[in-house]
């Protein structure tokens, strides 16, 4: 994942067209579109005079209809009682950060609210067992799988508390992701798949920002090999 020096923006490494994707996002900024040395460089060159690389620490996996799962490779939050309060103050640094979702080019925003929503919500209050693990260790891959989400729908705002942050509406985005299921020996003998919506509000400024991850769900279908 690459983090753009002149916005902060981020953008997704792990498909085929980051190269297309790079130079998109650099002609909106007149600091490169602008000066002509700047379009002699090839990518490489481009990426490391704008760009902040940052590693990934998961991979994309297709199912047979090839749609991309999420794969995480590192159960973070793995004890029976997930501590909220620690996955809340990780989730810290994501505030001012923004990502783009490649099938709708919509640009997400994390805003302060964030945080503290996810570790109190409602949806989260009434998880348990696999479901509110598989949520917790999402927040780690939150940048990714905004990236890959689809599934894009509109809802109205009916709740006057959300007359400000949600003026325009929800958006829901569906994502999906894989998590490692061990044997005692600690190999990974599967990886269990889950579908998550991401909650955006759609706020007076006019931006998109992600509110809650909800209705977290395991899939019944084949399960990935390791």
């Amino acid at each position: 994942m690459y983090k753009c020096k002149l916005c902060g923006r981020y953008i997704e490494d792990l498909t085929e067209d980051l190269a297309t994707r790079i130079l998109e996002h650099l002609e909106k900024h007149e600091e490169y579109a602008n000066c002509s040395d700047y379009k002699e460089y090839n990518t490489d060159a481009l990426i490391e005079k704008f760009f902040i690389y940052i590693p990934n620490s998961c991979t994309i996996s297709y199912d047979a209809n090839n749609n991309p799962i999420v794969v995480i490779s590192d159960v973070r939050f793995s004890n029976r009682n997930i501590d909220w309060t620690e996955i809340k103050e990780y989730l810290m640094e994501y505030i001012d950060s923004s990502y783009e979702v490649i099938e709708t080019s919509d640009i997400i925003y994390i805003g302060s609210d964030f945080p503290k929503e996810i570790k109190g919500s409602a949806d989260t209050i009434r998880l348990k067992g696999a479901n509110i693990k598989a949520k917790a260790n999402a927040t780690q891959e939150i940048p990714v799988l905004l990236s890959f989400a689809n599934n894009k729908r509109w809802q109205e705002n009916l709740k006057t508390k959300h007359n400000t942050d949600a003026k325009y509406g929800w958006y829901r985005f569906t994502t999906r992701f894989a998590l490692p299921v061990y044997l005692e020996n600690g190999e990974i003998e599967r990886f269990n798949i889950f579908r998550i919506e991401m909650l955006v509000r759609h706020a007076s400024d006019d931006k998109l920002y992600l509110y809650d991850m909800v209705n977290i769900k395991k899939e019944t279908s084949n399960p990935l090999e390791p």
